[in-house]
């Protein structure tokens, strides 16, 4: 009775034994390749989810430090508006006294001559 093993149905003379050996080493060899490539994909892979994690954070940080200078802004361009609203009629006031009293110093002036 014959036993199951490898390479059953195959030939077993010198030239097939050693080629199937071949074979066998040079797949150990292609698969050590893979498991590197592998291996370096897996440590690629987690330093790119490390690295988006990293820059959400700064996205994060910088969206929070851009939503409080927009406050500020805001606030300080609110301070503005209503600034240029109350001196548009100071300065209207400041302009007609102004030319008020270069009318009275004028009309002094002819009066004297």
């Amino acid at each position: 009775m014959r036993r199951a093993g490898l390479g059953e149905g195959v030939p077993q003379g010198n030239y097939v034994a050693s080629g199937y050996s071949v074979y066998e080493e040079e797949n150990e060899h292609l698969q050590e390749g893979l498991r590197d490539k592998v291996h370096a994909l897996k440590h690629l892979s987690i330093d790119i989810g490390n690295e988006v994690k990293n820059q959400n954070k700064m996205l994060g940080d910088m969206d929070s430090d851009f939503d409080s200078t927009g406050g500020l802004l805001g606030s300080t361009m609110g301070r503005l508006k209503l600034l240029a609203r109350g001196s548009q009629t100071k300065v209207y006031c400041y302009m007609l006294l102004f030319a008020l009293f270069v009318f009275i110093v004028l009309y002094w002036v002819v009066k004297l001559r």
